[in-house]
């Protein structure tokens, strides 16, 4: 089962990166439900923007990480060139 590093943009332009296996589960979670991160709740709704695909947990994790430590311009250009 694949695994999937994915980037949202709140309602209020601000971005949010997480890691799933279930990309568009992911995204209802975070619009509909309580299962959605924290940092998310009230900034509903949420956009897909980004997204890499990896082949296992430990991988999209440490992607992920990387990618939290970048500064926003740095993340939008990746967005971007996708």
């Amino acid at each position: 089962m694949p695994w999937f590093l994915y980037i949202v943009q709140c309602a209020d332009k601000s971005l949010y990166t997480g890691i799933t296996t279930d990309i568009s589960r992911r995204v209802k979670e975070h619009n509909n439900t309580k299962k959605g991160a924290f940092y998310t709740r009230n900034k509903t709704p949420v956009k897909l923007v980004y997204q890499e695909t990896f082949v296992n947990r430990s991988e999209a994790l440490k992607r992920e990480h990387a990618i939290k430590h970048l500064e926003r311009p740095q993340k939008l250009q990746l967005i971007k060139s996708s």
